[in-house]
């Protein structure tokens, strides 16, 4: 299936909620075209920002579906398909390829997280890239599944020709340099999953990233690398810092709900939560609002 080099920005989309607690796909094709219009690397459907969880495995593939038909020229369509067992994860990753997904963002196994060990980690990716049909890569984001996997497991795994990489969002700068030691830079895509480790991770050589204010923001999120990558570092540092308090927001204290109203503030079409998420209170608003003008967002 060969190496796929990732290089910059991939939001992981917000999926649209109605009145009626109903995907609005419409909302959906409304994002795609207006992130078409900027230089991002290509999409992540179906990651934790898109309430993946609360999706009907029907609601997934056709979000995969629509996201490959209308992703700009060149666009790369990653598609997270991590389920709790090995069979359904190898299932739903196959029907993701055969809609026309490049790859898969799989997370790891947590419920019984007791277990997930090195060597179950390492069994399971192992076998889930064995048997898929699409390169994957390895999602870890303790935040929610508070399992980490070590770098000595990312390490083996990072020498099957099919997985590809691994999106971190742990947030963890050291474990980030212990990641890098473990693999070749030049063959896997060691990525962050967050903007608080977006300019850290250039200076340490990282040059892709899966992150949560690309979906509302995703020109700063890309001219952060840009700026770095054209040595201006002070201009890419400022930028960075000056968004860190917007992106804390978002992933943090006001979560997905924050998230879309920001979208919604911004152009974007952001929709409703899903049940049994809440959506924004009016004064988690005005302090939104506060915060993105003190940013220069709005």
């Amino acid at each position: 299936m060969g190496f796929i080099k990732i290089k910059g920005v991939i939001p992981p989309m917000i999926t649209p909620f109605d009145e009626n607690d109903m995907v609005d796909y419409d909302k959906h094709i409304h994002n795609m075209k207006k992130w078409n219009q900027y230089d991002l690397a290509g999409y992540l459907v179906l990651g934790s920002n898109s309430e993946t969880v609360f999706l009907s495995e029907e609601e997934k593939l056709q979000l995969i579906r629509l996201t490959v038909e209308n992703k700009a020229e060149g666009r790369l369509v990653m598609v997270g398909t991590g389920m709790e067992s090995t069979r359904e994860t190898i299932t739903l990753t196959n029907k993701a390829a055969a809609l026309g997904a490049d790859c898969a963002l799989i997370v790891t196994p947590f419920y019984y997280g007791g277990k997930m060990n090195d060597e179950a980690l390492i069994a399971y990716y192992s076998e889930v890239a064995d048997k898929s049909e699409i390169p994957i890569l390895i999602y870890n984001v303790t935040k929610y599944t508070h399992v980490n996997i070590s770098p000595r497991a990312v390490g083996i795994l990072s020498r099957h020709p099919n997985i590809i990489g691994m999106k971190d969002s742990s947030g963890s700068i050291p474990q980030l340099v212990d990641y890098k030691r473990e693999i070749d830079m030049d063959e896997f895509n060691l990525m962050v999953g967050t903007v608080s480790s977006w300019f850290p991770a250039l200076a340490l050589g990282v040059e892709g990233t899966v992150q949560a204010l690309a979906n509302c923001c995703p020109q700063e999120c890309i001219d952060i690398q840009r700026l770095y990558d054209e040595g201006r570092m002070e201009d890419s540092r400022d930028l960075y810092e000056r968004v860190f308090p917007v992106n804390s927001a978002v992933t943090g204290g006001f979560g997905i709900a924050g998230l879309k109203y920001v979208c919604d503030r911004l152009g974007f079409a952001g929709g409703l939560v899903r049940k049994p998420l809440l959506q924004l209170k009016e004064e988690e608003k005005v302090k939104l609002d506060g915060i993105l003008e003190t940013a220069e967002i709005i």
